[in-house]
């Protein structure tokens, strides 16, 4: 009887962890054929209309470089909300700033704003316990995105990563930052990241907001709306925009197949910052095929210092023929580089949570804002070409004679990378 228990136990396992590291949903396979430059209106129409909610004028974005520049205007935001704060986020450790969130996320609950976060159980485990006691007294709402139940063991793998603050409905935050220690300065050493987040005003707002409900909804099976989430929202610039969202419940890889389209469409750039870039085969061809048709494609990506070396090894393995058809790798130097933002062409750029990897891909649950505007893109160039500045460019013949340790660490983190 105990062996036949301890059988059944063991097997229940097993298929639990096939059920976790699986790549998720079946993988794009097909090739896009390319039909039109970023220029033309039909890319808008693709991305509005065939993969994601429609893109929507009168928005003005501002970019937010490194905490001392991205948190201050966070707070900021959160202690003059009015109607109410939703704030949904991968990375929240103990430290100084998390208090500090916490402490204003609880002011404003206390004063009768509505407050609503979600907080992935996974990367929140190195939260203090006093603050989610100070915010629940306080009356704040917190969720923890797939916290292990008994109904929900075989969804481990996949977490959110995705990282919104919505204010009354009015002012969004998105980008890659984390609410920990590491992120805050200005990138001025190892211990300090760089990182980019966005303050966003305008109509897009409202699909910010949609994204963060979708995962409260599926959390709680509460549905919020009303003026304190959706009030109407005057026009604040001239930007045009969209909220792409992604998740294995719902669509895994339309993020994937709008990193396609643009890598297809592309012209003359495509410019990438990316804290982990490990492209499956698909990926990696789409953007030779750019290559060979004479655009420019320029990655900057973690060097000396980064938060996984497992996935700087993986990433480090694909570079080999990218290199050889002309792409321009360069890595990082001051400290561990955690931007996501991709523009092409001078004309879209995309910013938010999503790493050019499968479990970005197909595993996490991911949003991005992408917005369309030459004036925009051309500051966030600007950015990009100041953070080569500080990085040192890959040759070809320098990867090509990396150390055989190397080379065996890159062979051997091959076999993770479906869950990379």
């Amino acid at each position: 009887m105990l062996t036949v228990l301890l059988t059944a136990l063991a097997t229940g396992a097993l298929v639990l962890l096939a059920l976790n590291f699986t790549a998720g949903e079946k993988k794009v396979q097909q090739q896009l054929p390319r039909l039109y430059n970023t220029a033309h209106p039909q890319f808008e129409r693709a991305l509005g209309s065939l993969l994601g909610p429609g893109i929507v004028g009168g928005n003005a974005v501002t970019e937010l470089l490194n905490g001392d520049q991205i948190f201050p205007p966070m707070l900021a935001a959160i202690k003059a909300a009015q109607k109410s704060v939703t704030f949904e986020t991968y990375i929240y450790w103990s430290g100084d700033i998390g208090k500090q969130f916490a402490d204003a996320l609880s002011e404003r609950a206390r004063a009768g704003v509505p407050v609503h976060v979600l907080l992935d159980w996974v990367g929140s485990a190195k939260m203090e316990e006093s603050y989610l006691a100070e915010m629940k007294e306080a009356g704040v709402l917190i969720e923890k995105f797939h916290k292990p139940h008994w109904y929900n063991l075989a969804r481990l793998n996949n977490r959110t990563h995705r990282k919104l603050l919505v204010v009354d409905g009015q002012v969004g935050f998105t980008g890659g930052v984390g609410i920990a220690p590491a992120w805050t300065g200005h990138a001025q050493d190892p211990d300090h990241w760089r990182d980019s987040h966005y303050l966003v005003r305008g109509p897009v707002v409202a699909q910010m907001q949609a994204t963060f409900l979708d995962n409260w909804l599926k959390v709680t099976g509460k549905v919020l709306h009303g003026e304190a989430y959706f009030p109407a929202i005057a026009p604040a610039g001239g930007q045009k925009a969209q909220m792409f969202s992604s998740s294995p419940s719902s669509g895994s890889e339309s993020m994937q197949l709008m990193y396609h389209l643009a890598i297809t469409a592309a012209e003359r750039s495509i410019d990438l910052s990316v804290a982990y870039f490990v492209p499956d085969d698909l990926t990696r061809k789409l953007l030779m095929d750019a290559l060979a048709r004479g655009v420019r494609v320029r990655l900057v990506t973690p060097g000396e210092h980064t938060d996984t070396e497992t996935v700087k090894a993986a990433s480090r393995a694909t570079w080999g023929e990218l290199l050889q058809a002309g792409a321009e790798i360069y890595e990082y130097g001051p400290t561990m580089y955690h931007c996501k933002v991709m523009i092409v062409d001078q004309l879209l750029v995309s910013v938010g949570s999503t790493n050019f990897d499968n479990r970005s891909f197909r595993l996490n649950d991911e949003a991005n804002l992408n917005v369309y505007d030459a004036a925009f893109a051309q500051r966030q160039t600007q950015v990009f070409e100041d953070d080569i500045r500080r990085s040192r460019r890959v040759t070809y013949e320098a990867w090509r004679d990396r150390p055989l340790r190397e080379k065996v660490h890159e062979t051997l983190t091959g076999w993770m990378r479906s869950q990379l």
